[in-house]
Formats: C-alpha cells, sequence, structure tokens
C-alpha cells in the first residue's frame, strides 16, 4: 500500500567550480560576499527555496562543491537561478559545471508507488 504522499519539490543539485577571484579572498572576505552581494538578492527574488552547500574539492578537481537546492515549486526553482545569474555568484565567483535537477521519488508518484530508497519511521 503506497504512503501518504508528500508534496512534490524540486531538488537541484548545482556542481560548481570556485574562481580564482574567489580562492583570492579571506575566509572572511568570501563570507561577507556571500551574505551581502547573495543572499539578499535571492531572498528578494524569491520564496519557498532552502539549500545546502557541499565540499568536493578533496575528491574532484572537476566540480569543488555541490550547492542542494529545495524548491517548493518549479517556479521558486526558477526565480532562485534568475536571482543567482544577476549576483557575482554566478560565472564570477563560480563556474557553473552543471545542474541536475530532479523530483525526489517522482517514478513513485507517478504510479503511486511507496519510495524503494526512502526509509520511513
Amino acid at each position: 500500500m503506497p504512503t501518504k504522499e508528500a508534496e512534490a519539490t524540486v531538488t537541484a543539485f548545482i556542481l560548481v567550480k570556485t574562481s580564482p577571484e574567489w580562492l583570492a579572498m579571506t575566509v572572511q572576505e568570501r563570507v561577507d560576499a556571500f551574505a551581502t552581494e547573495v543572499v539578499p538578492v535571492i531572498e528578494a527574488r524569491t520564496t519557498g527555496v532552502r539549500s545546502r552547500f557541499y565540499d568536493t574539492e578533496f575528491y574532484s578537481s572537476r566540480v569543488t562543491d555541490v550547492w542542494v537546492w529545495e524548491a517548493d515549486s518549479h517556479h521558486s526553482y526558477q526565480l532562485l537561478i534568475d536571482a543567482l545569474r544577476e549576483t557575482p555568484f554566478w560565472d564570477r565567483y563560480f563556474e557553473v559545471v552543471d545542474l541536475l535537477v530532479g523530483a525526489e521519488n517522482g517514478y513513485a508518484r507517478t504510479y503511486g508507488l511507496d519510495p524503494v530508497a526512502t526509509i520511513t519511521t
């Protein structure tokens, strides 16, 4: 019997590589730049988005970080990407290597099945 269907959200994995400009900054300058140049634009232009950062430079030279975003809708995700493109994050501080976008357990929702990969308690 299928579990109760959760509201579908969009999950985006933004694979990025740091730029020489970003790496030339001190850690505090990076934090300040992000807090003043990127976050306010995101907050002003969209709602219903959440993010997490993953460092991958320990294991990959092509991608140094993965920024995982969850958006309440495709529209919220589109607004997020539009906002990011208007900041120095996009192609100045980071090269956007790839965008991988999906809906968690989309197949299960489509076919009315229990998710195979999700453990619920």
